[in-house]
Formats: structure tokens, C-alpha cells, sequence
């Protein structure tokens, strides 16, 4: 029996997922809206054959956001001039149902395969910070279980104008002048609680039938949504048993839905801190934990109840239990995570350089580093990981030292197994909704 193979994404997040990470010496400011960087970043990836990027995103900012956060390239943009460098790796970008018309996501999204030849992820999420609302003319943040409401009703449109075209719709024959088949082109009339669409998309299909769907959460309605419609989720846990939990719950909700788990990919979030021996390692950790201070752990902190300020607080008291609704507001998920580790009696000060500056049993060799992915990967915590860079260098060490293991031991791939990424994830490409009725009717 073949061994299961890895999945291993890489999240290009410029100046770095912390709050100081830019302060490093090698560190380029401006990453965040530096082609060149991301170009760079890119081509490494591709080279170290992993299976996609991934960008994410949020649509509301303050002064307490992350650098990165701050000032940074539209998702769809950056993957858009990423695809025109690069070959073979998937390109996912994080969009919100909650504030992003249907029919120009689906558009836009269409585009990126075209252009990319097949390449294109969405990485479907609700948004949680309440500030978005009030940049789209909106009265108030809609509830989380509302905003999964949408979610349901919000893909089911984008698909549905993914599929207005049949593959064969463009005849494009010069001989007879015919373009287009109109018969295979069909509007949607979509009128649902939230939305109301009529289509169709003026963008044919793409070469991968519909983009790859990812989803980024972890409560009950995210479990459930991902359960239901996800092909790959990008979720958090640390340690093993926890990632084992999940992994399992997850994939019988698949099984529960009528669907094979093995196409739900689970890939939690990794940052590698790497070196050529554990004390290099742990050298490198303390240089990246040193670029932190405690008032910028607490705004990382914040980052998961609504931008909460907890700088008010005592920073060597407990963690103020008072707050813990803004989380189930904004970031269900990470909120609990969070006041787990309030409940083994950590201060808040304690809590928040944790957030800051996570460890995750992820600072080792590169043979550590690959011991841990395999074990993970073979005791169902994982089927991969979605990788941050933690210093500058780190991907690269990533993919000439820890890939070369993962290649040797059979559990990742020397080379892309196709030109789409659903056929790197190994995922068929769906049927489009109108030929299969067409076919059903044939055959009846």
C-alpha cells in the first residue's frame, strides 16, 4: 500500500505574522508590498514542490493591527502576478462571503484559474472583526451563526455561476460563425434569504472546473461548513491528541455528509523555527522571540475578541474572563483556545507572549522538524501543514533541508503530478451541474 503523502502549503504574509517580526536585521519593511519578495518567496516554494500559497485576509484594520495587516496587497491581485512566474503551485486566496458581492468573487476567482492554468483556490471565510461592517455601509456585523448561514447559501451561488457555462458551451467554429452554443449556456436565478443572483458569469469555466475550496475554522458551524463543502482546512492546534481529536471529528462529519474524508485535506498551521542542531534552533527561537515586547503580545492577543485593548489590564493578573464574549463574536475558535489557556491559570501577561510568539513544538533539526510532520501525518493529526516563514531564510532551509527528508522517506512528491491543482491535491474535477442533468436525461 502506497504511503500517504503529505500536503504542504506556504502562506506569503510579507513582513511576517507577528507584531515585530519586521524588526528583524534582515527583515525587508515593505515585504508586505513587495512584488520581488513575493516573487521570490514563490518560485522557492514551487521549487521545493509544495502543493500551494496561500494569502489571507481581513477587511478591517486599526492602529493596533499587525504591521502586515496594516498595509498589504489585495489577495486576488498578488496571486493574479504570482501566477504569471510560476508553473505548477496552487494559488489560494482568503475572500469574505460577508462583504464581496457573489458575482464578482465568482468572476474574479474564474479569472485566476484562467490565468493560472488551473491553479485557483478560495479560502471561504465569514470575517470576524466587527469593525468590517462599518467599511461596507453596514449597520452592525452580522451574528456567527447568521454569517454561516450566508456561507451555506453564498458558495452554493458562486458555484452555481461557476457552472454557467458546460465545458463545450464555445463552439468558436470560424467555418460556420458560431460562437457560442446557447443551449449550454444557462442563467442561474438564484433568490435565497441573503442573496439574489441571476447570472450567468461572463467567464467560461475553468480549466479545473471550479477552484479548489478551502475554509478557515474551527467552531461547531466551521467544523460543519468544512464537513460539508471544503476540500482542504486550515485550522490551529499544537498539540497532537488535540489535532487527533479534531482530525476525527472532522472527517466523520465528512463520512456523515455523504462525502469520502480522504477529500478533506486537514493542514493546521506550522512555523518552523529551524537550525542545524537543537541549540541553533533554540538560538534561533530566542532571536524571534526577542523582536517582541509585552504591549505588542497583548494587541496579538486582542486580535482574536475583537481587537480587544488588553493593555488596561494588569498584564501579571488573571486573564479578564469579562472579555470572553467578544471572542465568541469575532474569533469563536481561537477565543477558546485562548481561555483554555487561562484555565491552567496562566497570567495575562503569560497568555499573550504565548499568542505572540508561538512555539508549538515546531523549533528543532531539520530531522525534528520532518519526525514531527510524519508523525503527525501518520497518526491522523494532519494531512499536512500550512507553513508560516518564522525568520528570514526559514523557508528556504525549509525546502533544501526538510523537503530532501520528507522526499527520501516516500511521504511527499519529487515532482507535480499534473498541471492543476486539483490534480496535485488528487481531486477530481466536478461535473458541471447542467451536463450531468443533460446526461441523466440521455440515459433515462
Amino acid at each position: 500500500m502506497p504511503k500517504r503523502q503529505l500536503k504542504l502549503g506556504f502562506i506569503l504574509h510579507g513582513v511576517g505574522p507577528g507584531w515585530d517580526d519586521w524588526r528583524h536585521p534582515d527583515a525587508l519593511v515593505d515585504a508586505s508590498t513587495n512584488f520581488g519578495f513575493y516573487k521570490r518567496q514563490a518560485q522557492t516554494a514551487e521549487r521545493g514542490k509544495l502543493d500551494y500559497l496561500f494569502v489571507a485576509d481581513s477587511v478591517s484594520i486599526n492602529a493596533r493591527s499587525s504591521p502586515h495587516y496594516l498595509n498589504r496587497f489585495e489577495p486576488l491581485t498578488i496571486l493574479s502576478a504570482v501566477a504569471a512566474v510560476t508553473e505548477h503551485i496552487g494559488l489560494v486566496g482568503t475572500a469574505t462571503v460577508s462583504y464581496t458581492e457573489p458575482f464578482n468573487l465568482a468572476r474574479q476567482f474564474a479569472s485566476l484559474d484562467h490565468i493560472s492554468g488551473g491553479r485557483a483556490g478560495w479560502n471561504v471565510v465569514t470575517s470576524w472583526l466587527e469593525g468590517s461592517a462599518a467599511n461596507y455601509g453596514k449597520e452592525e456585523h452580522l451574528a456567527h451563526d447568521v454569517r454561516y448561514r450566508l456561507a451555506e447559501e453564498y458558495l452554493d451561488v458562486v458555484k452555481g455561476l461557476w457552472d454557467s457555462w458546460e465545458d463545450d458551451a464555445l463552439v468558436r467554429d470560424k467555418a460556420t460563425g458560431q460562437f457560442l452554443d446557447p443551449d449550454k449556456l444557462h442563467e442561474l436565478n438564484h433568490k435565497g434569504e441573503f442573496l439574489k443572483v441571476k447570472g450567468p458569469l461572463n467567464i467560461s469555466r475553468g480549466p479545473q472546473g471550479q477552484p479548489v475550496i478551502f475554509q478557515a475554522g474551527s467552531s461547531e458551524d466551521g467544523r460543519n461548513f468544512a464537513a460539508r463543502h471544503a476540500e482542504a482546512i486550515f485550522t490551529h492546534q499544537d498539540d497532537l491528541a488535540q489535532a487527533q481529536a479534531f482530525y476525527a471529528d472532522v472527517k466523520a462529519r465528512a463520512r456523515g455528509f455523504g462525502r469520502d474524508p480522504d477529500k478533506l485535506a486537514i493542514v493546521p498551521g506550522a512555523r518552523p523555527v529551524i537550525g542545524s542542531t537543537e541549540a541553533e534552533a533554540e538560538t534561533k527561537y530566542a532571536e524571534l522571540a526577542g523582536l517582541g515586547n509585552l504591549e505588542n503580545a497583548l494587541r496579538a492577543l486582542g486580535r482574536s475578541f475583537n481587537d480587544h485593548n488588553f493593555s488596561v489590564y494588569d498584564p501579571d493578573g488573571p486573564f479578564p474572563r469579562e472579555v470572553a464574549a467578544e471572542g465568541f463574536k469575532s474569533n469563536q475558535s481561537a477565543s477558546e483556545r485562548i481561555l483554555a489557556l487561562a484555565d491552567q491559570g496562566l497570567t495575562l501577561g503569560e497568555i499573550a507572549r504565548r499568542v505572540g510568539t508561538p512555539r508549538g513544538g515546531w523549533v528543532g533539526t531539520p530531522e525534528q522538524i520532518a519526525d514531527r510532520m510524519q508523525q503527525w501525518l501518520d497518526e491522523r493529526g494532519s494531512d499536512g501543514f500550512n507553513l508560516f516563514e518564522s525568520l528570514p531564510g526559514q523557508l528556504d532551509v525549509f525546502v533544501d533541508q526538510v523537503v530532501p527528508i520528507l522526499q527520501d522517506r516516500g511521504i511527499f512528491r519529487r515532482e507535480y503530478p499534473g498541471a492543476t491543482f486539483r490534480e496535485t491535491l488528487g481531486l477530481d474535477k466536478p461535473v458541471n451541474r447542467y451536463t450531468a442533468q443533460r446526461l441523466a436525461r440521455s440515459a433515462a
